[in-house]
């Protein structure tokens, strides 16, 4: 084919036609060839694209199938969206999903279990035995779980589940109804406790000292609650006697006397708490105190009597009688009434502790030499004898109210908790508990009213004292408190007549008072 082509000489245009090269019909061909084979391919399936659809979508056969059985079975499907039973809010709920997420990388110290040392003071409660030197994080974690739902009386209601709180709910609802009435009528304390008093940890709360109103000018020798009144007496080295009223908050005095150049050993209520019996240290002169009359009666002789001094002595449960201490091991019976001696009787050694029964039929004794001794008080005769178990020094005695236990304390610091049935049948009785928390001579012991608790002390030392939850004969963990130096040493125990408070008499002059919260009266 010719073309036209325009071509310049000399400013001048000329047309020129130009012939091209005849086109090669086989190269044509082939090129034709070639695009047809490359639009066959471009119309092909790919195999990986088909395999991915397979995997998300099933076959084709198979997808159509079971779109077909969903829509015969009343399901939505794909294919009928005005079927869908799904609503909106379901629909933003799923897309609000969040999609399972797996951890990028572990760490293999993760699956290793860390284990906690026991020994340290802080945990040594946690434990329930010698062989709890190490424990795992999460059985320490466990223990201590328990330990606090035990001082709460159990799983508190706002640490229950919602399912369980639903449940609880619908159970009870009549119920909940009427007890929330009666709950919005009336104002008070409405935590209850159980009967048993637990262990572990006992719920108390330190008070004012007891004779916060009138601190002793030297040591105190005796603290004692009145038998029937909110009242407590405070005895010591000052020569006097002090009566404050117990309200926890002011403790204010009522009344004190002074006793002249006569230092208070020992100080007791009457029975019947209308009297004070008073001893000293040096001579067998003692002070009785009526309070109905407001008279000091002193007492220098006693017919019977052939001590050179009257230090200890223990009122009888009835009143009726005093039984004196005297030295060689001999015990006097001296009625109130008449203050003469009526019969006397006598252990070997010297004596260390005496102890009245709760019906005071017998007097329970024991000797330096470690030997206990049981009367009979009607009789005098000697009921039994026996050894304190691996004790060499007996310093102290104490029976409790229900008549089931028997405490004696040694200079060891040991106290040995006895039945008393067993030791008045058994010439070798086994203690139920030997009580080591003491690491001085145990010089004082005391029963609670209840007889839950059995307090101990030593006068040796500092803060060296305990009680002791009975009958699991375990120390309460929280007592004495932990870096608040408050007790100091003991000389004297005591608990109110149910069991409200509890008050030592130290050293320092002082009578700390402690609001025990399981107990609710006086």
């Amino acid at each position: 084919m010719d073309k036209v082509g325009i071509h310049s000489r000399n400013g001048r245009e000329t047309m020129k036609r130009v012939s091209e090269p005849e086109p090669d019909y086989e190269e044509e061909v082939l090129k034709r060839h070639k695009n047809a084979q490359a639009v066959t391919v471009l119309g092909e399936e790919d195999a990986s694209v088909k395999l991915l659809e397979d995997l998300v979508f099933g076959a084709e056969d198979d997808l159509v199938e079971r779109l077909v059985e969903d829509r015969e079975d009343g399901g939505a499907t794909l294919l009928d969206d005005d079927d869908s039973s799904e609503s909106d809010v379901e629909n933003e709920a799923r897309l609000k999903v969040q999609p399972t997420r797996t951890a990028v990388w572990e760490d293999e110290d993760d699956d290793l279990e860390e284990e906690v040392d026991m020994t340290h003071r802080f945990r040594r409660d946690l434990t329930k035995s010698v062989t709890e030197a190490k424990m795992s994080k999460q059985k320490l974690q466990q223990r201590m779980k328990e330990q606090f739902q035990k001082a709460m009386g159990g799983k508190p209601s706002w640490a229950e589940t919602k399912v369980k709180k639903k449940n609880k709910k619908k159970d009870d609802s009549d119920e909940d109804s009427e007890d929330g009435d009666d709950l919005m009528r009336k104002t008070g304390n409405f935590v209850g406790s159980s009967d048993s008093l637990p262990k572990g940890i006992i719920r108390m709360k330190k008070c004012l000292h007891a004779n916060n109103d009138r601190p002793s000018e030297d040591r105190l020798t005796t603290v004692q609650f009145h038998p029937s009144a909110q009242v407590v007496m405070t005895a010591g080295l000052d020569q006097s006697i002090s009566l404050f009223q117990v309200d926890g908050k002011t403790n204010p005095k009522i009344q004190s006397i002074h006793l002249e150049k006569f230092p208070v050993h020992k100080a007791q209520f009457s029975v019947d708490g209308e009297q004070v019996v008073a001893t000293s240290f040096r001579n067998k002169l003692f002070y009785i105190y009526d309070m109905m009359e407001g008279k000091v009666i002193p007492v220098h002789t006693v017919r019977g009597l052939r001590e050179q001094r009257v230090k200890e002595f223990e009122v009888s449960p009835d009143g009726e009688s005093l039984l004196l201490t005297g030295a060689s091991g001999y015990l006097h019976v001296l009625t109130m009434k008449t203050k003469e001696v009526v019969k006397s009787m006598k252990i070997n050694g010297n004596i260390t502790g005496v102890s009245f029964s709760h019906d005071g039929s017998k007097v329970f004794t024991n000797s330096e030499e470690g030997e206990v001794y049981i009367w009979d008080m009607r009789s005098s005769k000697c009921l039994n004898r026996f050894t304190d178990d691996g004790c060499v020094s007996g310093t102290s005695i104490a029976a409790s109210r229900n008549g089931q236990y028997l405490a004696c304390g040694s200079a060891a610091g040991v106290v040995n908790v006895y039945s008393q049935e067993v030791c008045m049948r058994q010439n070798n009785p086994k203690p139920l508990k030997a009580i080591m928390n003491l690491v001085t001579s145990a010089t004082s012991l005391r029963f609670n009213p209840t007889s839950e608790i059995l307090a101990i002390a030593s006068r040796a030392d500092d803060e060296a004292a305990r009680l002791v939850h009975i009958p699991s004969f375990t120390v309460f963990s929280n007592f004495p408190m932990f870096q608040r130096k408050t007790i100091y040493r003991a000389h004297c125990l005591d608990f109110s007549p149910n069991s409200g408070f509890f008050s030592l008499a130290n050293n320092k002059g002082h009578a700390p008072l402690f609001r025990l919260l399981h107990y609710k009266d006086f």
